[in-house]
């Protein structure tokens, strides 16, 4: 079946699904296959669930023509995403970068549909499955979409650019992480900055923190930029407190003024300056733009503060790399607080480079004074120190569990893998 006939059954079937097991009635369902894992083995379960039409790539016994089969699935689900977003004419703003993307995306989805009907990543959507989902979401209604892109290896990003075909981009960092996929920092900076490839070769626009020398560096021969930072920028704000929440002065925006926000940790700075500035080059109201990033509430452990008793729990432990724990722990450390507990799980994803990088984050700590210092899991074991340390987050628990800390500040963080949340469990 041709890409132009599938799309005909989408448009009367618009929903896509991957998983039985949250299968709707009429949905098209997708066998997609893993490693551990074969959707063709679901096929006929999910058109007995009600789906419309299965799209499988190998031959299901006892199918009718509610199967259809192609030569691959995922291929299939990508090219698809791309016949859909090549019916629209409107923004795609890509986002992409190693620490706080989805906090970025998620403050210009605010800003964005105070004002616009808006599509965007749910969650962290963000890969080579996520994205077409995302793109395969946006409706007819849609008047501008923001796609996030994650990445651990090259040519990733330039694989989802051809479906995506995103008219603008930003870059909102380049840090240490997955050091492993990208081979160094070099090449996390070639695999980022293969969205900046694709923005300059369609004409596109970028939006980019002036603060950061190497962005410049990365975006030379693009045309279209539009600047943000705390200096020299169309979109310049300065830091007024991070104690613990961030508060923002735009100083050449005095519409915009002082934005109090819910966001913990002054390295969230240069995420509220790409929203302002991403919202003001679309013509959203100054008065919606300050609303909309006010009102923002962090969730899904990333920059959360927890009020626990008479403890505050600064809660971070979605993801992290080098960079981010760095960013994490000397923000914490410049906390006005007396009692202070840091927890901090193994990172993952480093490579050659994991014990050095490890090693680097326990001399940062050693030169502050806290409290407590639990290390949880990861080459965090194999590197002798005189801090609390325990193999898993589950150990951890237990131990967080018989202090029965008082008028304490926590700072929970680690990498997915060593889930540092179910430390409060």
């Amino acid at each position: 079946m041709r890409i132009e006939e599938l799309y005909q059954l989408f448009l009367q079937h618009p929903s896509v699904q991957t998983d039985t097991r949250k299968l709707k009635e009429a949905d098209l369902f997708f066998a997609l296959k893993g490693d551990n894992f074969n959707g063709n083995k679901f096929a006929l379960q999910a058109i007995e669930k009600g789906a419309s039409y299965a799209i499988v790539d190998e031959v299901v016994t006892g199918a009718d023509d509610r199967t259809i089969v192609v030569e691959d699935v995922l291929s299939t689900l990508q090219q698809l995403a791309k016949y859909h977003r090549q019916q629209f004419n409107i923004p795609f703003l890509a986002i992409t970068g190693s620490n706080g993307k989805t906090t970025t995306k998620e403050l210009i989805h605010a800003v964005l549909s105070s004002h616009f009907k808006t599509y965007t990543t749910e969650g962290n959507l963000n890969n080579h499955i996520g994205i077409p989902l995302t793109l395969l979401k946006v409706k007819a209604d849609a008047e501008i979409a923001v796609i996030e892109m994650g990445a651990n290896h090259q040519k990733e990003i330039a694989g989802y650019c051809k479906y995506a075909l995103p008219t603008h981009g930003l870059i909102n960092n380049v840090g240490k992480a997955h050091l492993e996929g990208f081979g160094g920092i070099e090449g996390v900076k070639k695999g980022k900055g293969e969205l900046y490839d694709f923005i300059r070769e369609t004409k596109g626009t970028i939006f980019i923190n002036n603060d950061f020398d190497y962005l410049h560096e990365m975006s030379k021969g693009i045309e279209k930029k539009v600047s943000y930072g705390t200096h020299n920028a169309e979109t310049t704000g300065e830091l007024i407190s991070s104690e613990p929440f961030l508060v923002v002065n735009f100083t050449n925006h005095p519409d915009i003024g002082q934005i109090n926000t819910h966001l913990v940790g002054d390295y969230n700075l240069p995420n509220v300056l790409a929203a302002v500035s991403v919202g003001l080059h679309f013509g959203v109201p100054s008065t919606k733009i300050k609303t909309a990033i006010e009102s923002y509430q962090p969730s899904n452990s990333r920059s959360q503060l927890i009020e626990s008793g008479t403890n505050k729990i600064i809660l971070d432990a979605y993801n992290a790399n080098p960079s981010s724990m760095k960013l994490a722990i000397e923000n914490f450390a410049k906390l006005p607080a007396e009692k202070k507990v840091l927890m901090l799980g193994g990172m993952a994803e480093l490579g050659e480079a994991s014990l050095e990088e490890h090693q680097y984050i326990i001399d940062l700590i050693q030169k502050f004074n806290w409290h407590k210092v639990v290390l949880v899991g990861g080459d965090f074991t194999k590197i002798p120190h005189s801090f609390e340390n325990f193999k898993s987050s589950a150990e951890a628990r237990d131990w967080f569990k018989n202090q029965h800390f008082t008028n304490a500040h926590l700072l929970i963080k680690g990498s997915r893998s060593m889930k540092m949340e179910e430390i409060l469990s």
